[in-house]
């Protein structure tokens, strides 16, 4: 009888020793309830506690992230549009996140959910699809302020997809395909125009060069034909001086006509 005492009371006296010591990661913080009532801090390492009567309680202290479910939200021009996001966080401070806030994750979700919805309510449908920097900027800020009560930090805010309304969608994507389609006719149109320019430049080269051999061909026949009609009146005048000075001379004799001879010969 007195061993299975002993059994038991040695089974108890372990189950309090174990009861009796908390370990905290480095990465945790914590309060100790005695009796409902805050009676001291969990710290990183070994904490000892009253079995039985301590209550802990820890909190990762760590940024994390929590996803916001997809929504409906209808902005200002009356077009529905189905938003997610996730929000990335860090506790502060222990004390406010425990005993301000019943359950903080669960309260910055639908505080994410109800200030995205009212800032959706704020844009119309363009604005929304496009200024998905200024959103997230407007709904850090709303959470960040709102968060400080309980000892929360928002660090950042990403939405994750903006779906619009299924024709609009589909209005979308026929405006893009145009837009493609556009782009590649221009790009067409500009190969084409270029193709022509090349051509047209090339037949002007080829005809520059063209006429600039002809007129190198006239000058040349020009200056040839000068020349040859230059020499020839030398010669003429030449023969008329020498015509007329022996024609003079009474010393020699010659007849008139050799002179109408010798031009003939140079016409020859």
């Amino acid at each position: 009888m007195s061993f299975w005492l002993n059994l038991l009371l040695g089974i108890f006296l372990l189950v309090l020793i174990i009861k009796s010591v908390i370990i905290v990661n480095q990465f945790e913080l914590g309060l100790i309830f005695r009796l409902g009532k805050v009676r001291g801090r969990l710290n990183p390492g070994v904490n000892f506690i009253i079995p039985f009567i301590d209550v802990p309680i820890k909190v990762d202290v760590r940024t994390k992230v929590i996803d916001v479910p997809p929504q409906e939200m209808i902005t200002r021009d009356n077009a529905g549009v189905r938003i997610d996001a996730v929000i990335y966080y860090r506790v502060m401070d222990v004390n406010r996140a425990i005993l301000e806030v019943q359950n903080f994750q669960y309260a910055i979700i639908n505080l994410a959910q109800t200030s995205l919805r009212a800032i959706i309510g704020s844009l119309e449908l363009d604005d929304a699809l496009n200024k998905r920097e200024f959103i997230n900027s407007q709904l850090l800020e709303t959470l960040d302020r709102d968060t400080d009560a309980w000892g929360v930090k928002v660090e950042k805010v990403e939405l994750r997809e903006i779906e619009p309304p299924t024709d609009i969608k589909n209005a979308m994507t026929q405006q893009m395909k145009a837009e493609r389609l556009k782009r590649a006719a221009i790009l067409e149109a500009e190969g084409e125009k270029q193709s022509k320019i090349l051509k047209a430049q090339g037949t002007a080269e080829s005809m520059k060069i063209e006429a600039e051999g002809q007129a190198k061909a006239i000058q040349i026949v020009a200056e040839s034909a000068q020349n040859y009609f230059k020499n020839e009146a030398q010669l003429y005048k030449a023969l008329d001086v020498t015509s007329n000075t022996l024609k003079d001379n009474t010393k020699f004799v010659i007849s008139e006509n050799i002179m109408d001879v010798a031009k003939k010969f140079i016409k020859q």
